[in-house]
């Protein structure tokens, strides 16, 4: 069975060598030398990472002669935004649910 969406996402943003990837994309598209530089891992160590990251569509890559720059597409770092959100607001509204509830029972504020 496929994977969804954001079940890749997270999945890709799991890996703290992805993360700098993306982190490092933030500021500017980048070459695979480039973004392997800081990291002391192999060349198709780092394009492994950059297939997940693709996968994901977190980021996109193109051709330019003998180049591939990569670049960091935003839109799925939103959905799994958005959805880490409606979680929150989800446990913060059971949360003041339960403070009520408690307030109205009359136990004491801590």
């Amino acid at each position: 069975m496929p994977a969804d969406h954001l079940s890749l996402t997270f999945a890709a943003l799991a890996d703290p060598t992805r993360r700098s990837i993306l982190t490092r994309l933030a500021a500017g598209e980048a070459t695979v030398n480039e973004l392997a530089e800081p990291f002391e891992v192999s060349l198709p160590a780092i394009s492994n990472h950059l297939k997940v990251l693709e996968r994901a569509g977190l980021i996109v890559r193109s051709r330019e002669a003998q180049w591939r720059p990569s670049r960091m597409q935003a839109e799925p770092l939103d959905e799994a935004v958005e959805w880490m959100l409606s979680r929150k607001r989800t446990w913060e509204a059971r949360i003041d649910r339960l403070d009520a509830h408690l307030r109205a029972k009359g136990e004491p504020d801590e």
